[in-house]
């Protein structure tokens, strides 16, 4: 079977992977960049972004990752709107294999197919995404000054998440499943001592509510999940805080990954453990997941990767 062949592919179309390809570009070297099932990543399924640096207002998450995209196509990169299903890392170059079934080789590649946040799993969440749900307190917590806002989960990042949000909030909820928190327990003193703070146990989500015209959260519906009553609670926001799942799973086996899945680099660079293979963006940063972050590691493996090709 005849294969396509570039010196690098990029798998992945967020800010991290649009970046990677923009450098990559300029750099001549024509990177293959693979868009995958949703490209621009979590920014196409947000609504105000105001913390990325050069503009003054508010701009559109979709409108952002269109921007990314023309300009790396601008530069040279040649996009590929397919997904990659399989890889084989044992050897150079390394091949790649589309869910259409087509074969790419590279000489270097670098993975940018970010992480995907653990939702609820209810209709009425899907609605009210991006008008009153989130899943990122640093992305959007700005937007509550002043409002009541929920959070539910029980780890560092629900308690984490929790106590930034009490920066803009007049009150934050913590709702938690069980009786006892799995964050650490200096963050758990935090947040017991906040006055801010208030914490349902044992207790789930079990609804959204809101209005349709606009759109707009107003409370959610919760049941104890000891005897499966329920009870009402208002509220202008919920964050969504029960983890994220990084888009590791096709390389599971081949790239070393951490205990929650996420692709292991070298300290200060996007080398993984296979020479010629990078990451960078979400899937292998659980700290900071932000935008601006993810492109400048995309703009890091771009020059590990063409510094690695220049010595190979």
């Amino acid at each position: 079977m005849s294969s396509t062949h570039g010196r690098v592919a990029i798998i992945g179309g967020g800010p991290a992977g649009y970046t990677a390809a923009i450098y990559a570009a300029r750099a001549n070297l024509a990177p293959l960049q693979f868009l995958g099932m949703q490209p621009g990543g979590q920014l196409m399924v947000t609504t105000d972004v105001e913390n990325f640096p050069g503009f003054r207002r508010a701009v559109q998450g979709p409108w952002l990752m269109e921007e990314m995209r023309a300009q790396a196509e601008h530069v040279g990169t040649i996009m590929i709107e397919e997904q990659i299903e399989t890889v084989d890392l044992s050897k150079r170059p390394f091949t790649l294999v589309t869910d259409f079934g087509k074969t790419f080789t590279c000489d270097s590649l670098i993975i940018c197919t970010g992480a995907q946040a653990k939702w609820l799993g209810i209709p009425s969440e899907e609605k009210f995404r991006g008008f009153g749900v989130s899943g990122c307190a640093t992305c959007d917590g700005f937007f509550f000054k002043e409002k009541r806002i929920a959070v539910v989960g029980g780890g560092n990042t629900a308690v984490e998440e929790a106590l930034y949000l009490t920066n803009f909030a007049s009150h934050v909820t913590l709702i938690h499943r069980r009786d006892s928190l799995r964050a650490d327990k200096m963050n758990q003193e935090r947040l017991f001592n906040h006055p801010k703070v208030s914490i349902i146990w044992n207790h789930s989500v079990k609804e959204v509510l809101g209005d349709d015209e606009p759109r707009n959260m107003t409370g959610l519906v919760l049941e104890n999940t000891q005897d499966g009553s329920t009870q009402t609670l208002d509220a202008d926001g919920l964050f969504v805080a029960i983890g994220h799942t990084p888009m590791s799973d096709f390389v599971k086996g081949q790239l070393e990954l951490d205990d929650m899945g996420y692709i292991v680099t070298k300290a200060g660079t996007t080398f993984t453990n296979i020479e010629g293979v990078f990451a960078a963006g979400d899937v292998q940063d659980h700290v900071y997941r932000q935008a601006v972050t993810a492109a400048g590691q995309g703009c890091m493996a771009a020059l590990d990767a063409e510094r690695f090709l220049s010595h190979s």
